[in-house]
């Protein structure tokens, strides 16, 4: 089987633009999550974890015309999107020597939903917006980051809510495996929008305090957004290109226990599902991860169901646990793509993100969240979660 490794990352959230950035928030435990700034709505209240930027902001930094009809969803994806393709060398004229198949794999649930939603009520009286409102697909968000490079053969958008990336991810390797293609740039991206934020407060999961993963008194999350995309090969491949690998993806799988439409199952078996055949496709045991990226909300089904998959796992050699949303904010389609860039960071550096604002251990399980950041800690093996509504769970590894 084809060893499948990572030449490169980017990525953009609340923490900044850029890895440099995100590290360096990550190990001075900074969070991004403040006030909401730059989605207009009535609903103030609650703390989210923007990207620090206008639309009009990342324009400029992309050379994209004032005019051109884009969506913060694709400009957050382009940005993020750039930086693992420089990091490849995959913007210089070096990679078409080799004639590279280079697919782009996308993860996104609300796609062009922001300009929909600001532009709809002006489609109905007289559809002088009608470009913006053809942006809504999620589909078109992909072709947006596509088509500002140009290099790529093959397009994919996948929407499984949460685990959206993190699918994107694991598709990518699926691709190089079978042969369908040389290199894949997998991952997402996701905007805040009136929708996430209405929705996710009808459900009555969002946190009008700062998120608290993993504790006792924990009440919701809070929304986030971002994009984030590796750079995935085969070995052999990233050898005939003279490009040094970052880390390799070891092993991934993907369950849905399909229990409820929003909600995860007590007995967290979708869950244990993904992390036991993750192992299982990397050849690993549990006592040879040496960190957990949970997917960690925060509210109370989705930390009660993942602990206790953890626990039925990892039985008493739990490693060290934590999640990172109470630094980004949940980015929601985004969060395995995010996730999956601050697990390789974290490996590469020997660091163990801190889970910021836990205080007081959940009664019903046995195990506590990482209290501070742990640095200096020799990492070989990073298991990171993502689990979508409806059940839709991934596990993804990174090894060195």
């Amino acid at each position: 089987m084809k060893e499948i490794v990572i030449t490169g990352t980017g990525i953009i959230s609340a923490l900044g633009l850029g890895k440099e950035q995100t590290l360096n928030a990550l190990t001075n435990n900074r969070s991004g999550i403040a006030t909401l700034h730059y989605l207009k709505t009535a609903h103030t209240e609650f703390p989210v974890g923007e990207v620090k930027f206008s639309n009009e902001e990342m324009k400029q930094r992309l050379n994209i015309p004032e005019t051109e009809v884009t969506t913060r969803t694709s400009l957050m994806g382009i940005l993020a999107a750039q930086e693992a393709l420089q990091q490849a060398n995959l913007l210089t004229p070096q990679y078409a020597l080799l004639h590279p198949k280079i697919a782009l794999i996308s993860g996104t649930t609300v796609g062009g939903m922001d300009k929909s939603e600001q532009f709809y009520a002006d489609f109905l009286e007289n559809n002088s917006k009608n470009d913006y409102i053809a942006t809504h697909d999620c589909g078109t968000c992909t072709e947006m980051i596509a088509g500002h490079f140009g290099i790529f053969f093959l397009l994919e958008t996948i929407s499984t809510a949460c685990s959206s990336a993190a699918n994107a991810i694991m598709t990518g390797a699926r691709l190089i495996r079978d042969g369908r293609a040389d290199i894949v740039v997998a991952g997402g991206c996701e905007c805040i929008t009136k929708f996430h934020l209405n929705g996710f407060n009808t459900l009555m999961i969002l946190d009008h305090e700062l998120c608290k993963p993993f504790d006792a008194h924990r009440a919701g999350l809070n929304l986030g957004e971002g994009a984030a995309y590796i750079v995935l090969e085969s070995s052999e491949f990233a050898q005939k290109r003279k490009i040094e690998p970052l880390c390799a993806l070891s092993g991934y799988a993907n369950t849905c226990d399909a229990f409820h439409q929003t909600a995860s199952s007590s007995d967290g078996i979708g869950a244990y599902l993904a992390m036991k055949n993750a192992l299982s496709n990397a050849h690993l045991q549990p006592a040879d991860i040496d960190y957990i990226n949970a997917h960690g909300t925060g509210t109370s089904n989705n930390d009660l169901s993942e602990g206790t998959a953890i626990e039925r796992l990892f039985i008493d050699q739990i490693p060290p646990v934590s999640s990172t949303k109470a630094f980004t904010g949940h980015t929601t389609s985004a969060a395995g793509g995010v996730e999956a860039v601050i697990s390789i960071l974290a490996l590469q550096n020997n660091f163990i993100p801190d889970n910021l604002n836990f205080k007081e251990k959940m009664p019903e399980l046995t195990f506590i969240p990482s209290q501070e950041n742990i640095s200096h800690k020799t990492l070989k093996h990073v298991l990171s979660n993502s689990f979508g509504f409806g059940g839709n769970d991934t596990a993804l590894i990174f090894s060195k």
